[in-house]
Parts: C-alpha cells; structure tokens; sequence
C-alpha cells in the first residue's frame, strides 16, 4: 500500500480589492515589523549560552520559521492573483463579490452571505469562499431561484433571496 495521495485542487486565484490590500499590508507587517523583531529577539536569546536547553531561542527559532513560511506563502501567492474589479453587469445574478440571502427550504432559516476568495474567507462575517459548495451551486442564480446544494452535512435545498454588490 503506498502513501501517494491526489494533490489538493488549488484554489481559485481571484480576490476582491480589500482582500488584496489586506494581503499585501500582512507581508509588509511580516516583514518589516514582526520579523526584525524576532530575529533581535532570537539573537539575544542565543547570546545567553546553551542553545540546546535554551527554551527562549528554541521558541524563537520556530516562531522565525512560521514567519518566514507565511512570508513565502504570500510572495508567490500575490502575485498570482487576479483583482476583480466592480459589479458585474447583470446585478440581478449571483457572481463573485455578492452578498446573498439565503433561505433554507427545508428549516426556513435565513442565511446572509458574501462569496469572496479563498484567501479572505472569514466566517464570523460571513465571507464564505468561491470555491465552497454553497458558492458553488449559488453562482449565476436569480432572485427566488431555488436550488440544490451538496453540503458536507448531506444534500440541502436552499432558494435565493437576495443579491446585492457593493
């Protein structure tokens, strides 16, 4: 038996404007403010002797290398990023950008939404990512279209109420 797996499909490379600037602002912070922090941080620590019992520089060594991996992350991710700029022109249909209310057919519970990128999903405010299966059954519907979407917890029928860009 090997232990090959599939890679993961990659994610859609699409991201509004803020989410962008939000992006390009956290590497920037990376960069020029936590990391030089850490690295004063590690160099006192390792100037105390023992390395190897030192649990100050032990932390600080891979506190540097969280950092240094999201940094990497984020250049080769921006730049391969695609902006979307402005509504679409048909606003009566559901595209990337759109905050959606949503009603649960089966339980009647309304559900409020906007499809943004992967990169900038955020569920306390309710920024679930294109490539989810809500946002993927949704996209291209009209208001009072009800539809089927194939959900983790199992099938569920939801119809549109709403659709609004900013």
């Amino acid at each position: 038996m090997s232990r090959w797996r599939p890679p993961a499909p990659g994610s859609t490379a699409i991201i509004t404007r803020e989410g962008f600037e939000r992006l390009k602002a956290e590497l920037d912070h990376l960069w020029h403010v936590l990391r030089p922090e850490v690295v004063k941080a590690l160099a006192a620590a390792a100037a105390e002797g023992d390395r190897s019992e030192n649990a100050e520089y032990i932390y600080r060594k891979k506190q540097l290398g969280e950092i240094d991996r999201r940094a990497r992350y984020l250049t080769k991710r921006i730049p391969s990023l695609k902006v979307a700029e402005g509504a679409p022109s048909d606003r009566g249909q559901v595209f990337f950008g759109a905050r959606i209310e949503l009603e649960n057919v089966d339980t009647g519970e309304i559900l409020r939404y906007r499809i943004v990128g992967p990169d900038e999903t955020d569920a306390k405010l309710g920024w679930i990512s294109i490539d989810s299966p809500l946002a993927r059954a949704v996209l291209k519907r009209r208001v009072d279209d009800e539809f089927l979407a194939e959900l983790p917890g199992g099938p569920a029928e939801f119809a549109l109420l709403a659709v609004d860009y900013d």
